[in-house]
């Protein structure tokens, strides 16, 4: 069967098919109000994805407890007060084509003590000043997936992605490193990756058949073991619960950084794994519609795009053209205000990205 085009449908095992190959990346913003509740900044700046055409449209990482939150201004999920905010989201992404879906996210020993106090983490980490998690908050945290996932369902959303990625609270209990727990949550890497069946089971028993489930995952850095998380990756779509697996590479076309797997790109170790009917994709540096194309010749079932949208409201309908390209950056306030940025979002994007033309 021939390689799909961008612009082909995808279908998942539950719910409705992404109407082409274009998935909006889960986007950090810093736009919502300090208690997470979404703003019409951030509301403008997703419904505009929405309406460029991309076939799932993520919200940024959104916060499944208060105490996991990640960054100012992030949008959040840990409460029956964000319903309103959430449910306007929905309808209007919906509205505009598009599948839904929120990210679920805790930060973890990642949480800035400035917002959250005390962070948390799998085990203790003297570096950050992390507490580890008792063995009963690491069930109360899997719940707080599982209520969040509910939340979104109630809100409308299509469905929810974990984030397992980055160095974040799902990725610390990963880590050989970074987790030296001595329950069920440590040790091997069946018992560190204990946590995420649980909330796979939890939102598939406690969602509807029609609730699309993903999970975003990156194979390096944070402690990381390329090997093992190739081997998690492989159960989870063996396990076959999950309708996408999102695969964060920074560079989709870069190899890994481990010596013993150098000469081989980092997304083949995941493109040759047996998927079943789960669907992978990737994100990394996916900058012109050529490169988005070839990822799926080189055996994707879609891309996901981060920056690029950024600059882009519309990269899927500007992609028809196989010649388009990103505008270079950096570039200027005004432009990334047309594309619907707000100013604290172009704030964060001069001075973390460096993509914003001086002030």
């Amino acid at each position: 069967m021939a390689n799909p085009t961008l612009f082909d449908p995808m279908s998942f095992q539950h719910g409705k098919p992404m109407k082409n190959r274009l998935m909006l990346a889960p986007l950090t913003n810093q736009q919502s109000h300090p208690d997470g509740r979404l703003s019409d900044e951030e509301f403008h700046w997703l419904t505009m994805r929405a309406k460029g055409g991309f076939g799932l449209t993520m919200t940024c990482a959104a916060h499944v407890q208060a105490q996991g939150q990640g960054f100012p201004g992030q949008l959040g999920v840990f409460s029956d007060d964000h319903l309103e905010g959430l449910t306007r989201l929905a309808s209007a992404i919906r509205e505009a084509g598009s599948l839904s879906s929120v990210q679920l996210h805790h930060a973890g020993n990642r949480s800035p003590k400035e917002l959250v106090g005390q962070p948390v983490s799998a085990s203790d980490d003297p570096e950050t000043g992390a507490r580890g998690l008792s063995t009963g908050e690491v069930e109360q945290l899997v719940e707080d997936f599982v209520a969040a996932a509910v939340r979104a369902e109630t809100a409308g959303f299509d469905g929810v992605e974990m984030h397992g990625a980055h160095g974040y609270i799902l990725a610390q209990f990963l880590s050989p490193e970074i987790n030296r727990r001595d329950d069920r949550y440590g040790g091997s890497l069946e018992n560190r990756s204990r946590i995420f069946f649980e909330i796979i089971d939890g939102i598939r028993r406690r969602t509807g058949p029609d609730f699309q489930l993903g999970l975003r995952l990156s194979p390096e850095r944070f402690g990381l073991k390329l090997a093992e998380i190739v081997e998690v990756a492989q159960a989870i779509l063996r396990d076959g619960r999950i309708d996408y697996l999102d695969m964060s590479l920074w560079d989709v076309f870069k190899e890994p950084v481990e010596e013993e797997f150098k000469g081989w790109s980092l997304m083949s170790y995941f493109t040759e794994l047996d998927r079943g009917d789960v669907r992978l994709g990737v994100a990394g540096k996916i900058t012109t519609a050529a490169i988005a194309a070839e990822m799926l010749d080189k055996g994707a079932d879609y891309v996901l795009i981060g920056r690029a949208a950024i600059l882009h409201h519309d990269f899927p309908e500007r992609a028809r053209d196989p010649a388009f390209r990103q505008v270079p950056v950096p570039v200027s306030a005004d432009y990334l205000q047309g594309e619907g940025v707000s100013p604290k979002f172009v704030d964060y994007l001069r001075d973390t990205f460096r993509m914003v033309e001086p002030a």
